[in-house]
């Protein structure tokens, strides 16, 4: 049987790249925007990319430069030498996945998003989706992982197959992604939700209104959006999405 969501995952909003504000010493997916999220009282999505040394790294970008005072590739660095360096806008190094999972300790749901490690959407997975598995296995609270790559969901369902999982979704305009236009006809069709055992997709905002989408909802899937940056967006997404990510402001809270 295909694992669902739990309940909070569609109550509680979404802060995205956990409540991350630079002006108030958060960086993105730091501990400090993690343990906002936390006393706010939202649920928290985060990113993992992979260390030189197979380990999960919570981080979004496959390059350190935008975020840190570093530069070069996440994954030719280990997870020692990444946790020395120092977030831009904050007081911390790259936290890796074991660490926040010790830090959320089940108190708000938790979207753990696995980046694509090769640029191709394709079968080349598998290291970076057995480090979150091995962390994940030990964990107690509300957790689901999802990616942009098919292949790395089918992996997880595979490797921890009572975890939800979903698929991050998109309109996949061929000027906004770095891939043949064939690849991008493919995934924006979502054709691989069932079989890759998923029970959510997190759909582009923009794009929420395409028939795929509505279909997907009338089947049976639960909807998330990203990513929302306004209480106007918020009241668009909210026809259609069951839950939002959200930055730049503070969403409020259902009862």
């Amino acid at each position: 049987m295909t694992p669902h969501l739990p309940a909070a995952f569609l109550r509680l909003p979404l802060a995205h790249r956990a409540l991350h504000d630079v002006s108030k010493g958060r960086p993105e997916n730091s501990r400090a925007a993690i343990e906002a999220a936390i006393a706010a009282g939202y649920g928290i999505e985060i990113d993992v990319q992979m260390s030189a040394d197979s380990q999960a790294m919570v981080f979004h970008d496959h390059a350190l430069d935008r975020l840190t005072y570093d530069a070069g590739a996440v994954r030719l660095r280990t997870a020692e030498a990444l946790g020395q360096i120092p977030l831009r806008g904050g007081a911390e190094g790259i936290p890796d996945l074991p660490e926040v999972l010790s830090l959320v300790r089940g108190r708000v749901p938790l979207l753990i998003e696995i980046k694509d490690q090769d640029g191709a959407m394709g079968p080349n997975v598998g290291p970076l989706e057995a480090a979150v598995a091995e962390a994940l296995a030990r964990y107690r609270g509300p957790a689901a992982v999802m990616s942009f790559n098919p292949y790395s969901v089918a992996k997880m369902a595979n490797l921890l197959p009572d975890m939800p999982r979903g698929l991050v979704t998109s309109a996949y305009e061929y000027s906004e992604w770095p891939l043949p236009n064939a690849v991008c006809d493919h995934l924006r069709g979502i054709p691989d939700y069932d079989r890759v055992g998923a029970s959510f997709i997190s759909h582009e905002l923009a794009d929420l209104g395409r028939d795929r989408v509505t279909e997907l909802k009338a089947a049976g899937a639960d909807i998330l959006c990203w990513t929302v940056t306004s209480p106007t967006e918020e009241a668009e997404a909210r026809k259609i999405a069951q839950n939002i990510t959200f930055e730049q402001y503070l969403a409020p809270i259902p009862a």
